[in-house]
């Protein structure tokens, strides 16, 4: 088998693009798409061509094109005659080619139909977002993902190999072969989230055939005891992860996944949950590089519609093909630990979603008996659906006319973003009844770990009502982290917690912002843009929130500050009960001297006392990882010291401010890149001491030079300046730019405010 990449050279609806590529972040936004789960993008249809050869020499083998995302309805032609339709925008799918010209050149069509909105909870982006890739195989020959391999014992270390047809695996010198084979490779590292070490297998079939394979040797198993990889008790530090890559909108880069996966590693996180669909093949691949646990998720909805035109309407059919490919594709992947088979679903609790629920579960199974299967479970939302009260019901009405037209204009996740602003953290008990767990247990039952979204309060109870039951938090409140952690070291049987979210995305506008402009905290209007639930911005940059988690994780040697926005003296944040609060790591607030500051610190010791330019603010105890000092604003240095029960010292920390005149500072994250790589590039307000600056914020138009410019922006959440342009205003002193490397030579961007400007330079090598 050989396989190419087919990235290059295609046009979208005629004008020349490479994948990935998301053709709707390029799409004016506008208040008139009443379309906050999507951030005001409209819709569209995009229709994308590549013109290639077909070797003569094909004509004997069996050609596949493999799409590893369109979003979404996929239609795909070869020399206008349609070959497949692929509803779901989030699994993969191969698409045989028959009908080719070989020796002649042949057009690939892919009609990418987004234009009925909504169809999401979140900005989806539209078009081929993911890589594509060709394969040509032997007709009786190997296959991409046809080949399995699992861990059988890790001591010794011992895998199994399984295929359709008789292959040969060659592991570190060790060989065997058949078709369902083990081998034990004595030399061979275990993979661990500590300890990330990769195999490689080299597959071959019939004359020549071959195929590698990364793998892993790592061992799950679970029950009320806990978690364990390979026999050591784990517990899952997991943040929620959307699938977009912030300024480049939906288009799935490989440098940005794992540019993603590293920071939230450097931020104490071991654990990622996929929300909610697969994950992308990138995200995964980095995941297996640097340790990183993923539960990898399906759906976020079955056959009842979240949004008039979402996947519910293409369930029924279409979900055991998107399972078997979301399983079949990540079965080789060490870091994936967990399958979820939905989020939030109301369904479970009728007869008819239940026996759904248990189907998936048992095709999971068969495709992998390796790993536990989840579900992200809200029970307060199966209770509601069990009383006939279901926040998501089927998107159709009887009838069409005024109420089909009605209904198309709804987003049900409002509803419930609108209870869980007002009912706050007190959702986490209203699971808490006996009637919700009656009605409950026989899905979370089915499942081999049950996922609870905000439903702490159930964590106590469940030791006596199930006793055999494994849970985690498959989401919950960041500022609920010391609370939730405290039972998970407690509980055996609480293997983890997933934080919503550990990385900000675009969509849902406003859901976790907090605005100094008021408005309702789960209904943000145009131009809101992000989320705002992020404990990390859309550019990578950690704020108070991930600081607190990674404490409360005892990831942290030192205390951390985090310091409340000082530029909005007198004014009462409207605030969001995803988000415990905006803090961000900074202490340099031009023009804000006299402004009451509230500043946090977050240590694992007894106590903390706080200095502003050496002289003493006071000393607290710590309550729960967290100490709150207010004091007026006044440039300088700010440090934070730790001190244990004994009150020895046992560490610490300061924050600056930026001094000297604020200028302009290009920072490359790499010095060197090859061609075609993507590289990150901060560009930052800065003092002439280094230090960024967070009240001096200005608009920045960059150019590139041997390369190409991706996407220019902010975390500014809510912005009519767009991604792509080119120009756009920092946001707390940064930005980011990210370029595609062109040829050989320098890589050169330049950063201009109109008056002053800034170069930073990269060798493409």
């Amino acid at each position: 088998m050989k396989t190419y990449q087919l990235n290059k050279d295609w046009l979208c609806n005629g004008k020349p693009v490479t994948l990935p590529h998301d053709a709707q972040i390029c799409e004016k936004r506008s208040a008139e798409t009443s379309n906050g789960g999507h951030g005001y993008f409209p819709g569209g249809v995009y229709t994308y061509e590549r013109t290639f050869t077909a070797a003569a020499e094909w004509a004997d083998k069996v050609v596949l094109v493999e799409f590893e995302g369109v979003y979404k309805n996929a239609t795909v032609k070869l020399n206008g005659q349609a070959l497949c339709f692929h509803p779901y925008g989030y699994t993969n799918f191969f698409v045989e080619l028959t009908g080719l010209n070989y020796g002649e050149a042949n057009t690939l069509t892919v009609i990418a139909d987004n234009a009925k909105l909504p169809n999401s909870r979140w900005y989806s982006g539209s078009g081929i977002y993911r890589p594509v890739w060709l394969h040509v195989c032997e007709k009786d020959g190997l296959r991409p993902e046809s080949v399995q391999i699992s861990t059988v014992s890790i001591d010794p270390p011992r895998i199994r190999v399984q295929a359709p047809i008789c292959v040969k695996a060659e592991v570190d010198g060790v060989a065997a072969e058949g078709t369902d084979f083990t081998m034990e490779l004595p030399n061979a590292k275990l993979w661990s989230c500590e300890a990330p070490n990769l195999c490689t297998a080299h597959i071959t079939a019939g004359d020549g055939d071959t195929l590698d394979i990364p793998f892993g040797i790592r061992l799950i198993e679970w029950s009320n005891k806990g978690l364990f990889l390979n026999g050591k008790e784990t517990l899952l530090r997991g943040g929620c992860v959307h699938h977009d890559s912030g300024i480049l909108g939906a288009a799935t880069y490989d440098e940005a996944e794992y540019r993603r996966v590293r920071i939230l590693k450097e931020n104490g996180f071991n654990a990622i949950r996929s929300s909610h669909n697969p994950a992308s093949r990138a995200m995964l691949e980095a995941c297996d590089r640097l340790g990183m646990y993923v539960m990898d998720e399906t759906f976020d909805m079955w056959y009842n519609r979240k949004n008039p035109h979402d996947y519910g309407k293409d369930f029924e059919t279409c979900w055991e093909a998107d399972v078997t490919s979301m399983v079949r594709r990540d079965f080789n992947h060490p870091s994936v630990i967990l399958y979820s088979i939905g989020n939030e679903v109301g369904e479970p609790a009728e007869a008819k979603g239940l026996d759904y629920g248990k189907k998936m579960i048992a095709l999971c199974h068969r495709l992998d008996p390796s790993r536990p299967v989840t579900c992200g479970a809200n029970l307060m939302i199966m209770g509601r659906t069990a009383k006939g009260n279901a926040l998501y019901k089927d998107g159709e009405q009887p009838g069409g006319g005024k109420a089909q037209k009605e209904k198309d204009g709804q987003n049900a996740s409002l509803m419930f973003n609108m209870i869980a602003s007002f009912v706050g953290s007190g959702m986490n008990k209203s699971a808490n009844s006996k009637k919700i767990d009656a009605v409950t247990t026989p899905f979370l039952d089915a499942l081999d770990i049950a996922g609870y979204n905000y439903a702490s309060g159930r964590y106590p109870l469940e030791a006596k009502a199930h006793p055999n039951r494994v849970i985690f938090g498959s989401e919950t409140f960041p500022q609920d982290i010391w609370k939730n952690w405290q039972m998970v070291k407690k509980y055996p049987y609480l293997v983890g917690d997933f934080m919503w979210t550990s990385w900000d995305y675009l969509g849902e506008a406003g859901i976790g912002a907090w605005s100094y402009t008021g408005g309702m905290p789960f209904n943000r209007p145009y131009p809101w843009i992000l989320a705002g639930a992020g404990v990390i911005d859309i550019l990578g940059i950690p704020d108070g929130s991930c600081k607190y988690a990674s404490t409360v994780w005892g990831q942290e040697q030192n205390p951390v500050i985090a310091v409340r926005p000082v530029n909005h003296p007198g004014v009462r944040p409207s605030k969001s009960v995803w988000r415990g609060t905006n803090a961000i790591l900074s202490w340099s607030w031009a023009g804000c001297e006299g402004n009451k500051a509230e500043v946090e610190v977050y240590s694992d010791q007894a106590s903390v006392e706080l200095l502003l330019n050496g002289k003493s603010v006071g000393k607290q105890k710590v309550k729960a990882c967290k100490a709150h000092f207010t004091v007026k604003y006044a440039p300088g240095t700010l440090t934070a010291v730790a001190y244990d029960a004994s009150g020895r010292q046992t560490g610490s920390t300061e924050l600056s401010s930026a001094s000297g005149p604020f200028a302009i500072a290009v920072r490359p994250e790499k010095d060197t890149v090859k061609p075609g790589q993507i590289v990150f590039v901060p560009v930052n307000i800065e003092g002439a001491n280094g230090l960024v600056e967070s009240n001096a914020d200005r608009k920045l138009t960059v150019t590139v030079e041997g390369g190409e410019l991706l996407a220019f922006g902010s975390a500014n959440p809510c912005t009519e300046e767009q991604y792509h342009t080119g120009s756009f205003t920092t946001y707390y002193g940064r930005s980011l730019t990210i370029v595609r490397a062109g040829e050989a030579g320098t890589l050169t961007l330049s950063a201009s405010d109109g008056k002053t400007s800034a170069l930073g330079q990269i060798q493409i090598v």
